[in-house]
């Protein structure tokens, strides 16, 4: 099921809604809210529902067999284990079928395994198991004694698709100890709103372009088409995964839950190591808690230090997907994030900075998009020397995505990339107390506004899923 689903938004969010308002007992709202949370998944992944619940009571039991013991090498053990066994399953449905395909390449084309499905969301939640088994074996929390609660966790329907990666250390006390209110319900749906609006509005008409430049013959993409469906779909991917995690994180508000930010504007990013700061801010946080300083960080001397980057970014493009066009926009963000270590790339003027750093990201995520590892190169070098005379099909190719809407919203995603809205708000919050309540009802009628319209559009058919679903 998808947020941005008629399905999703007209049945099941009011539905469990209205339930978790007239289940006060903290508990039993938990497990309704555990029920419709598989049932969310159910309704896409039937048959994977049942390994999502094997890891998370795997990491119920492992939990407290960590908890049970003192022994420092039982712990280890333990914790080993379990996390082995996220990873495995992480590897067998994600990487198996691209792994075993290199190595039928290699040595025997009878070792290669087709047909292996990646069960939607698996690398969030295994990611997520991950972290309670860490947490408890560092004793940052206590083993969970509630099965239930652990399964809520790792399957709670807001961020079990595509984000944010909850840390348990995060969400431990709210898991019993939390209250809807309607500030939070309030400051939440609009959030939601924002979020599908990002989507719907903006998002999947930058889609359009970009599919049809992505999936154009080769021979046809020039330089001015290639700069476009580049710059198109940074905006793209931006406004598709942090509107996703809006929404994620103003539905959590809604049912008492408050998450961390997943973006900060990062294309206000003068490096890539602010870029960092502010793109995907939980799985960047995830990496560095559970791996970056368990590998020893920046405290074992440069060489180490160098290669423990790299391994995070490398573990970073591969956690997006079995591809090495993944595997390569990682090492990329982790090669400019090194050199601006040793040289004095941060000190460059701020415009230049920022000219850097969103020219290599742009790029980089051209190979993101696409779809081979030749098709990627193949643009970037199209970008820089495709200037030639255009070809009638070439022409045909450009000028069929320069629309009116999409150039329209190709500006408007532009400008919200672009932190206007928090220094608004900041200017409100000097103002009297009747004018805030102006300011407020405004936005409440504006988001009113955006989510009519939101549903006029998916009731016409406009619709796209989320980038990250293939995560």
């Amino acid at each position: 099921m998808v947020f941005s689903s008629l399905t999703f938004l007209c049945v099941f969010l009011p539905v469990v809604f209205l339930l978790a308002l007239a289940i006060r007992n903290i508990r039993w709202q938990n497990v309704m809210l555990m029920v419709a949370s598989l049932l969310f998944y159910a309704y896409g992944e039937p048959a994977y529902v049942v390994l999502m619940i094997v890891i998370s009571v795997m990491s119920y039991v492992f939990g407290r067999a960590i908890g049970a013991t003192e022994v420092p090498s039982r712990r280890k053990l333990y914790a080993g284990i379990a996390i082995l066994v996220a990873l495995a399953c992480l590897g067998i449905f994600k990487y198996g079928e691209w792994f075993t395909g290199m190595l039928g390449q290699l040595i025997d084309e009878s070792m290669a395994i087709a047909g292996i499905a990646l069960p939607v969301g698996i690398s969030f939640y295994t990611f997520q198991a991950i972290s309670y088994i860490i947490d408890v074996y560092r004793r940052d929390v206590p083993p969970q004694r509630n099965l239930l609660h652990v399964v809520l966790y790792i399957s709670f329907f807001p961020q079990l698709i595509a984000g944010p990666i909850i840390r348990y250390h995060d969400v431990d006390q709210q898991l019993a100890h939390r209250t809807i209110t309607w500030e939070g319900v309030s400051v939440g749906l609009k959030r939601f709103i924002v979020g599908l609006a990002k989507k719907v509005l903006i998002a999947d008409v930058l889609a359009v372009a970009v599919d049809a430049i992505f999936g154009a013959e080769l021979g046809d993409v020039t330089a001015p088409a290639a700069w476009l469906a580049a710059f198109a779909y940074l905006l793209q991917i931006y406004f598709d995964f942090s509107a996703y995690s809006d929404m994620a994180i103003g539905i959590a508000r809604m049912f008492g839950f408050t998450y961390l930010e997943n973006f900060n504007y990062p294309f206000t990013s003068t490096s890539i190591q602010e870029f960092w700061r502010k793109w995907h801010i939980s799985l960047s946080t995830w990496f560095r808690e559970y791996l970056y300083i368990p590998l020893g960080g920046n405290r074992k001397g440069r060489p180490r230090t160098v290669f423990n980057k790299f391994m995070i970014f490398f573990c970073c493009g591969l956690w997006h997907g079995a591809a090495w066009t993944f595997v390569v926009w990682g090492l990329i963000h982790g090669f400019f994030l090194l050199l601006e270590e040793y040289l004095p790339i941060r000190k460059l003027p701020k415009p230049v900075g920022w000219v850097y750093a969103m020219l290599v990201v742009m790029l980089a995520f051209v190979l993101f998009r696409a779809d081979t590892f030749e098709q990627g190169l193949h643009f970037l070098s199209q970008m820089f020397v495709g200037w030639g005379p255009l070809t009638s099909d070439a022409q045909v190719l450009l000028m069929g995505q320069l629309t009116p809407l999409f150039l329209f919203t190709l500006v408007l995603g532009a400008i919200g990339s672009f932190p206007w809205l928090p220094k608004l708000k900041e200017r409100l919050a000097t103002l009297s107390v009747p004018a805030q309540r102006r300011a407020d009802a405004l936005a409440s009628v504006a988001c009113l506004g955006l989510l009519v319209l939101c549903l006029v559009t998916l009731a016409g058919g406009a619709y796209s899923p989320f980038i990250y679903f293939r995560f």
